[in-house]
């Protein structure tokens, strides 16, 4: 069986699929790591909608992912990124999302954090901004989640210097009733967030980042780093107090930052882990047993295809994300939330499947060689 795919240029080639997925199986819970996978949702195809109307969930399969994940000893980082927070999905939609989420988490069992934004208003007083936060903040900790504190776009709009930051965080820090994770998101995700933590110098923003967490320590769980820079998390887990862990959110260095060095390690909360979950967490389970060669072994090879989805514009990953969702049978259709199937290219789609095939991800190599043929039908690829 072979299938013809097209490259950048255009031009048509030849690749054989594999005939037999990676052999993985759930196991027991990570005991040297916490790991979560931050979660696509999945779009209701026969909705009304157009890009501009509330979001459509088809919230079985979104609910079905999520035990996918769970099964699998992941933890499920809820109403995230990449499950297009603020880039088709609003704040009625996240809500919503936590509650399904967070019940579905507490009958089966799985872990949960959810993310607490300001995305209910587009700007305003850093008064409002908190308020905002408040308001989220209330929501998922009344539903028994662990609460994310994401970065806002209101608050990178209305902040005026490092002072801001270290009102507004400090102010939400004392009343979280539990420790939450910080979540710093570089620019390549969401430009509206350049400039965060009151400076566009990272060595300075950085500071003022260690500053808010040096001053509640108790309160913090950990921090999620969104940068991709390798060194500069290096550097910022090195400088946390004890403690304080640090959950990788790097797409493109992930293998080293979790395997660690003689100085700590990282443990993760990545976009990447959704179409890699069973993978990773085969991985995981090795570096558990303190082999760290065999864990590179098996991930290293994974991050050609995380640099590819995550390639610039790094925002519309998510769209590589659900097209292998898709591929791998996790739902019926490559339909998104906001008409987000249309963000990347059809020489992107091929290369996104023939690097996960490559590896080993599809658990139905035979249908996802159909659900591909048939996308590279509706480009005109008929042969």
């Amino acid at each position: 069986m072979t299938i013809q795919l097209p490259g950048a240029g255009g031009a048509l080639r030849t690749y054989e699929p594999r005939t037999e997925p990676l052999a993985v199986t759930p196991g027991t819970p990570f005991t040297s790591r916490t790991v979560f996978s931050a979660a696509h949702v999945v779009a209701d195809p026969f909705a009304d909608v157009s890009p501009d109307s509330p979001a459509a969930v088809d919230w079985d399969a979104t609910l079905a992912f999520r035990r996918h994940l769970w099964s699998h000893g992941l933890g499920v980082a809820e109403a995230m990124d990449t499950a297009q927070r603020g880039m088709g999905l609003d704040w009625a939609g996240a809500a919503e999302l936590i509650r399904r989420s967070a019940a579905e988490a507490k009958a089966v069992g799985g872990r949960i954090a959810c993310g607490v934004g300001t995305d209910q208003i587009t700007g305003g007083t850093l008064a409002e901004i908190r308020a905002a936060y408040e308001e989220q903040l209330a929501l998922v900790e009344e539903s028994g989640a662990q609460a994310i504190l994401m970065a806002s776009r209101a608050l990178a709009a209305a902040a005026t210097g490092p002072e801001d930051y270290l009102d507004v965080y400090g102010h939400l820090l004392r009343q979280a009733a539990e420790p939450v994770v910080l979540h710093w998101l570089g620019p390549m995700f969401d430009p509206a967030l350049a400039g965060y933590w009151g400076s566009a110098d990272l060595d300075a923003a950085t500071d003022t980042f260690l500053e808010v967490i040096a001053a509640h320590p108790d309160k913090v769980d950990g921090i999620k780093v969104s940068l991709l820079e390798a060194q500069r998390e290096i550097d910022i887990r090195r400088r946390l107090p004890q403690g304080v862990r640090c959950y990788t959110g790097d797409d493109f260095n992930y293998p080293e930052l979790i395997a660690g060095d003689e100085q700590g390690f990282s443990h993760a909360l990545l976009g990447i882990f959704d179409p890699l979950g069973p993978l990773a967490a085969q991985a995981v389970r090795i570096l558990d047993t303190g082999d760290t060669a065999g864990f590179r072994a098996l991930l290293d090879p994974t991050v050609e295809l995380s640099r590819h989805l995550f390639q610039t514009p790094t925002r519309f990953y998510k769209t590589g994300v659900v097209f292998l969702a898709w591929l791998s049978g996790h739902q019926a259709h490559f339909t998104m939330v906001g008409g987000l199937q249309s963000a990347r290219s059809l020489p992107h789609f091929a290369r996104a499947y023939e690097l996960a095939d490559g590896l080993g991800l599809f658990p139905d190599p035979k249908l996802a060689e159909d659900r591909m043929k048939t996308l590279l039908a509706l480009y005109g690829v008929t042969r």
